[in-house]
C-alpha cells in the first residue's frame, strides 16, 4: 500500500481528551490520625535508611537482584521520539480482525480547525461504509503508540493498542481444560435459556453499588452521624450447579410433554443463572495482558 500523503494525517492532530475518566470516583488521601493533616511521602535509601533529596534522586534499571544500572535523563532524552501531535496512518484493516485483547485506552478525535473538516468527514465515512479502521502511530508521553481509528458519531475514536509482548497466550491457561462432548439435549436447553434471557446492552443499568455506599458513608460522617463498623452479613444466594439445573429443566420439560402443564413457575435455580466456580479465584481468573519485566520497570 502506498504511503498516505504527508498532508493527510495533519487534520488529526492534537488528541483533545480521553474517552474514559475515573475522576468521578471517590479518592482518599493519607493523613495523620493525630493532627488530621495530609501526609507527604519521603524517599529513603533502602540500605542506609537516610532520606534522599531531589538532586540525589536518579533512575536505574535492575538487571540483577539489588543490582542497578544507572540511567541519566539526557540519555533517555537522546532516544525520545519527537512528539509531533500528528497521527501517522499506515493502513486500513477490517475491524473484526483486531483482537479485543489488544484494545487499551480510547481517545476522542475531532478535526483540527475548519480546514481539515471536509477531509476528516470523507475518511470517516469511507471507513464507516467499508467497516474498516485505520491503524497508525502517535507519540504520547514521549513514547510511540500504535492506535486504531474508527468512526464514532460525528468524530473518531482512537484506541491505543497493546504491543504483542503485552498479550498473554490463552493456551497457557486453557490447555488443561478437558474436551467434553456436550449432550445435544443439554445444549438445546441451554440455548433456550440464553435466548429467554437475551437483552440489549444497556450500560446505564450498571450501578456501582460500592461507590454509592461509600458516598453515603461519607455524607453521614460529614453530618456527624455515627457510621456502623459492623460487616454486613452476606445475602444468601441461590447458586446451583449449572448442569444440575439444566438436567432438572430437561426432566421437567419432558414430563410436561406427557402431563399437562399446571404451573408457569420458573424452575428453581434458573432465575439468576449463577455459576459456582470451585477453587481459588486467583487460580481461575488471570489477566489476559502483561508487560515484560524489562519494560515494566518504572523510571523514578
Amino acid at each position: 500500500m502506498e504511503r498516505l500523503p504527508e498532508t493527510f494525517p495533519r487534520f488529526l492532530s492534537d488528541l483533545p481528551l480521553f474517552g474514559t475518566s475515573s475522576t468521578e470516583r471517590v479518592a482518599f488521601r493519607q493523613i495523620n490520625r493525630k493532627t488530621g493533616n495530609r501526609l507527604r511521602q519521603q524517599l529513603v535509601d533502602e540500605v542506609t535508611r537516610e532520606p534522599v533529596e531531589g538532586p540525589d534522586k536518579g533512575r536505574g534499571y535492575e538487571y540483577a537482584k539489588n543490582a542497578y544500572l544507572p540511567v541519566e535523563d539526557d540519555e533517555l532524552d537522546a532516544i525520545a521520539i519527537e512528539s509531533t501531535h500528528t497521527i501517522e496512518i499506515d493502513s486500513f484493516v477490517p475491524r473484526d480482525q483486531i483482537d479485543a485483547r489488544y484494545l487499551d485506552t480510547p481517545f476522542y478525535i475531532r478535526p483540527n480547525g475548519e480546514v481539515g473538516q471536509e477531509a476528516f468527514a470523507v475518511i470517516r465515512e469511507a471507513m464507516r461504509g467499508k467497516d474498516m479502521v485505520g491503524v497508525g502511530r502517535v507519540v504520547l508521553s514521549k513514547r510511540e503508540r500504535v492506535i486504531m481509528l474508527e468512526p464514532w458519531d460525528k468524530g473518531l475514536i482512537a484506541t491505543t493498542l497493546r504491543y504483542p509482548y503485552e498479550i498473554r497466550t490463552a493456551e497457557e491457561y486453557f490447555d488443561d481444560i478437558p474436551h467434553l462432548t456436550v449432550e445435544p439435549e443439554m445444549l438445546k436447553l441451554a440455548e433456550h435459556i440464553v435466548k429467554s434471557k437475551a437483552a440489549d446492552f444497556e450500560p446505564a443499568q450498571f450501578v456501582d453499588r460500592y461507590e454509592e455506599a461509600l458516598i453515603d458513608v461519607l455524607k453521614k460522617k460529614q453530618a456527624g452521624i455515627v457510621v456502623s463498623r459492623d460487616r454486613a452479613e452476606p445475602q444468601p444466594r441461590n447458586v446451583v450447579n449449572i448442569m444440575d439445573a439444566l438436567r432438572q429443566s430437561l426432566a421437567q420439560e419432558q414430563a410436561a410433554s406427557v402431563v399437562p402443564k399446571k404451573s408457569g413457575k420458573r424452575i428453581a435455580g434458573q432465575g439468576e443463572m449463577l455459576l459456582p466456580i470451585p477453587g481459588k479465584k486467583k487460580d481461575l481468573v488471570q489477566k489476559a495482558t502483561h508487560r515484560s519485566n524489562a519494560r515494566q520497570k518504572k523510571a523514578g
